[in-house]
């Protein structure tokens, strides 16, 4: 009689097969007729121009990290307003304190600016200038030790 840890086994073996298989036959059935046009890369249908290596801006990254932090957090979210009423009054603090966090981490991320898509230029400070023409020498007491 096969186990439970053999039933597994033989589940995962007739995926890994399954998947082998199929990929075998494609490729044997399967017309190869390469060309150009289905060589080249393919771009939403827009024919591709100059280099594949361009230098992007940070913002796509940024702007995607913020979603995935926010997204993951939301997710987490969902099981908290399943089962929130069974812990009472401590349930519901925790929850309320996550998503007060949450929005002060939105609240943060609005205010520096990395929502928005075209961020303003940095103004340096500048320094005003003050009557600084004379430079006065104080005198150096040398520390004398007997």
């Amino acid at each position: 009689m096969i186990t439970e840890f053999g039933k597994i086994f033989a589940f995962f073996t007739t995926a890994i097969l399954f998947v082998i298989i199929v990929y075998i036959v494609s490729k044997i059935i399967r017309p190869a007729r390469p060309t150009y046009e289905k060589l080249t890369t393919y771009e939403c249908g827009e024919n591709p121009q100059g280099s594949p290596w361009v230098k992007f801006n940070i913002r796509f990254y940024v702007i995607a990290l913020i979603f995935l932090i926010f997204d993951v957090e939301v997710v987490l979210l969902l099981p908290w307003a399943m089962v929130y009423k069974e812990y009472g009054l401590l349930g519901f603090s925790i929850g309320a304190i996550f998503l007060i966090l949450l929005g002060l981490g939105m609240a943060y991320e609005w205010r520096k600016g990395d929502l928005e898509w075209a961020r303003p230029k940095p103004v340096p400070p500048v320094l005003k200038k003050t009557n600084l023409t004379k430079i006065e020498l104080l005198p150096v007491e040398e520390n004398v030790t007997p």
